[in-house]
């Protein structure tokens, strides 16, 4: 035994034996009170039970929806292009090099930062401002 190895000592208690007679004081109702839907087995209310009220959960509006068609779009600003090695940069050249790690439906390239070297970015849209800045520095910037 180590001083790494020693665990919280915990208290053993044995298990309570209910119905065992009326001395052992958790004998007739066995600890339940009397009668009710508590007392019975299998008794007890559900989740979200407010004793026949209308619950909560029923009560609140529905809001919005989820639109099950959406694409999404992993976003990679000039900045994180600063990064990659490669001369020619598609969703799948910058998962390998770790700067993004999934591109969902493609890869949307934003104009924030400076680009600092000549790159073929390929991606499925770009900003206006992205797709300028690419072309001063003399790179292109291909939709696919």
């Amino acid at each position: 035994m180590e001083l790494g190895n020693i665990k919280a000592g915990t208290k053993a208690t044995a298990r309570k034996r209910v119905g065992r007679g009326m001395s052992s004081g958790l004998g007739k109702t066995s600890g339940r009170g009397h009668k009710g839907q508590k007392a019975r087995s299998g008794g007890g209310v559900r989740r979200g039970f407010e004793g026949g009220q209308t619950p909560l959960y029923r009560r609140l509006p529905k809001r919005g929806f989820t639109n099950v068609h959406a694409k999404e779009y992993m976003e990679v600003t000039l900045t994180m292009l600063n990064k990659s090695e490669a001369t020619e940069v598609t969703a799948e050249s910058l998962i390998a090099e770790r700067i993004i790690r999934k591109s969902y439906d493609g890869i949307v390239i934003l104009g924030t930062g400076k680009l600092e070297k000549k790159l073929t970015v390929k991606a499925v849209r770009f900003t206006k401002t992205a797709a300028e800045k690419i072309e001063a520095v003399g790179g292109k910037a291909e939709v696919v």
